[in-house]
C-alpha cells in the first residue's frame, strides 16, 4: 500500500507543534522537580493529532493475523478459538481489579475459583494436585523438573541427575532439564515415529541408578500416539525414576484419556493452549503443574503469587461452558480434523509416516522434489492466500517438515478451503515454481532476512534515522 498513514512509522508522521491531547487546568500549583530527576533534554516523542494516531495504529492492527481473522494450522501450538464468553468473565471488575498483595480474606472468590479449576484439571488429567504459579509452558516444565529433583533429594538419592528425552521432543524439554541442572540423555525413535523401546531399555540398564525421570509428549511431536506408555512407565518406575508428561499436545487427549492413568507422575499443562486463551505474540500464558499424591510436598517456590489469574479465569469459563459431557468431544474432533486434512493432501505432499495421527501430523515437503520448491516457499505462499503458515522445519526428524494442526473448532468448510489452497500451491510448484519461490506477493513486507533482525536489531527511531542517512 502507498497510503502514508499505513506504511510509515508514527515518528515519520510527526509535525512539530501538533497535539492530540489537552490537559485540564492545573489546580495544584507549581512545584520544582529535583534536577536529578529531570531529563537533560526532552523525550523524542512524536507530535501527532488524535485522528492520525488512531488511523496509524488501526491500519497497523490490520496487519495482525489472529484466530478471529483466519485459520491457524500451526502444529504443536493449538491455536484454538477463544470464546468471547471467556473474555467477558475475565473482564469482570470483581476479578480484574484484584491485587496479588491484598489480604487473602478479601479475595476468597478468586481463591475458590482457583480451587475449582484445580479440581477440574485433576479430574481431566488423573493427577491429584496442581500448582498454578508457573507463567508459561516452559516455566511449567522447569517447575515440574524441579519438583522431581526435590523428590529425589528428599529421599537422599542425590545421584539421580539424568533425564531421558526422545529425539522427537519439543526443544524446551532438554532446555528445561539443562536449566534445572540435569543431564539430558536422548532416546531414539523408530521409523514409525514412536520411542525405540529397545534403545530405552539399554539406557535404563546402563544408567538406571542415575535416571531422575523420562520426559514424554503423548501424542508426540509427529502427532502419533505412543502405544507402549504402560511398559515405558513400568521400566522407568522400576529403575527408580519418575515419568514427566509434556502437556503441549494435551488437546487431542482431552476427554479421551488421562496422563495420570498411564503412569505419569508429573505434568504441565499449557493452559492457554488447551483451555483457550489468546496467546499469540508471546503471551499471556500459564503452565500449571500437576502431580500424583505425595509429590505436592516437593513443589518448588517459583513465584510468590498465584500465577496468571486471567488465564485461569478463561480456562475455567471454557471448562464450564463445555461441561462434563461435551469436553469429551474435544479430543476426537481435533483428531478427526487432522486426519481429514492429512488424507486429503498426502497425494501431493510427502507423508513419511502414513498412519492415523492425533491432532497434528507432519509432511516432509512436497512430494515432487524436482520443482525445487521448499517447505519455506510453501509457507510463504500460504500468506498470499490469507492463511497463517503452519509450523515448519520442526520436528527435526525430517528435512522439510511441515507440521499441521487444525483444532476441534474448525468447520469442514474451513478445512476444505485450506486443502484447496495447499493443492493449488502444489500445482503452482509444478507449473510456475517461481511464483512460489518468490512469495509472498500481497503482504506489506516480502521475504525478510531470517537472522538479520536478531543479529543487528534496530531498537530506536533515532538509530534507524542514522542508518538511513
Amino acid at each position: 500500500m502507498n497510503n502514508k498513514l499505513y506504511g510509515n512509522l508514527i515518528f515519520e508522521l510527526s509535525k512539530e507543534g501538533r497535539k492530540g491531547y489537552s490537559l485540564p487546568k492545573n489546580n495544584f500549583g507549581h512545584y520544582e522537580i529535583p534536577a536529578s530527576m529531570c531529563r537533560a533534554e526532552d523525550a523524542a516523542l512524536p507530535e501527532c493529532d488524535e485522528l492520525t494516531v488512531v488511523r496509524h495504529y488501526t491500519n497497523l492492527s490490520n496487519n495482525n493475523f489472529g484466530v478471529d481473522t483466519g485459520f491457524y494450522p500451526l502444529g504443536s501450538c493449538t491455536m484454538k478459538y477463544n470464546p468471547k464468553l471467556n473474555e467477558e468473565m475475565a473482564a469482570l471488575s470483581e476479578f480484574q481489579n484484584l491485587h496479588p498483595l491484598q489480604p487473602a480474606d478479601t479475595a476468597k472468590g478468586a481463591l475458590a475459583l482457583e480451587k475449582l479449576l484445580e479440581q477440574s484439571l485433576c479430574e481431566l488429567t488423573g493427577l491429584a494436585h496442581f500448582t498454578f504459579k508457573p507463567y508459561a509452558g516452559a516455566h511449567g516444565e522447569l517447575t515440574g523438573l524441579m519438583t522431581i529433583d526435590n523428590y529425589h533429594q528428599s529421599r537422599g538419592d542425590m545421584a539421580r541427575k539424568k533425564v531421558i528425552v526422545p529425539d522427537s521432543a519439543h526443544g524446551t524439554n532438554p532446555a528445561s532439564a539443562a536449566v534445572c541442572g540435569l543431564e539430558i540423555i536422548e532416546v531414539k525413535s523408530l521409523t514409525n515415529g514412536t520411542v525405540d523401546f529397545d534403545d530405552l531399555k539399554r539406557l535404563v540398564t546402563e544408567q538406571g541408578a542415575e535416571i531422575a525421570a523420562m520426559m514424554m509428549t503423548n501424542p508426540n511431536t509427529l502427532g502419533l500416539f505412543e502405544t507402549r506408555i504402560p511398559e515405558i512407565a513400568k521400566l522407568i518406575h522400576d529403575a527408580g525414576g519418575l515419568m514427566y508428561y509434556d502437556g503441549a499436545n494435551l488437546n487431542p487427549m482431552l476427554g479421551a484419556c488421562r496422563p495420570g492413568d498411564m503412569g505419569f507422575d508429573v505434568m504441565h499443562i499449557n493452559l492457554h493452549k488447551t483451555f483457550s486463551t489468546p496467546h499469540g505474540g508471546g503471551g499471556p500464558g500459564s503452565g500449571p503443574v500437576g502431580v500424583r499424591e505425595g509429590l505436592q510436598e516437593c513443589f518448588p517456590t517459583v513465584s510468590p503469587y498465584h500465577g496468571n489469574f486471567g488465564v485461569m479465569m478463561r480456562a475455567y469459563a471454557y471448562i464450564l461452558s463445555l461441561g462434563r459431557e461435551h469436553v469429551k468431544e474435544v479430543g476426537p474432533l481435533a483428531v478427526l480434523n487432522a486426519n481429514y486434512i492429512k488424507e486429503s493432501l498426502k497425494d501431493v505432499y510427502e507423508l513419511p509416516i502414513d498412519t492415523i495421527c492425533c491432532h497434528e501430523f507432519v509432511f516432509d515437503g512436497l512430494k515432487d522434489k524436482s520443482t525445487g520448491v521448499t517447505t519455506m516457499d510453501v509457507a510463504k505462499r500460504l500468506l498470499d492466500y490469507g492463511y497463517h503458515a503452519p509450523t515448519i522445519y520442526f520436528p527435526l526428524l525430517f528435512h522439510e517438515s511441515l507440521m499441521i494442526e487444525p483444532t476441534e473448532n474448525e468447520s469442514k468448510e474451513t478445512l476444505d478451503g485450506f486443502i484447496a489452497v495447499m493443492r493449488q500451491i502444489a500445482e503452482e510448484a509444478k507449473n510456475n515454481p517461481d511464483v512460489v519461490k518468490t512469495a509472498p506477493h500481497t503482504t506489506p513486507i516480502g521475504r525478510v532476512d531470517d537472522v538479520l533482525a536478531a543479529k543487528h536489531p534496530v531498537t530506536t527511531y533515532r538509530q534507524l534515522q542514522a542508518e538511513n542517512l
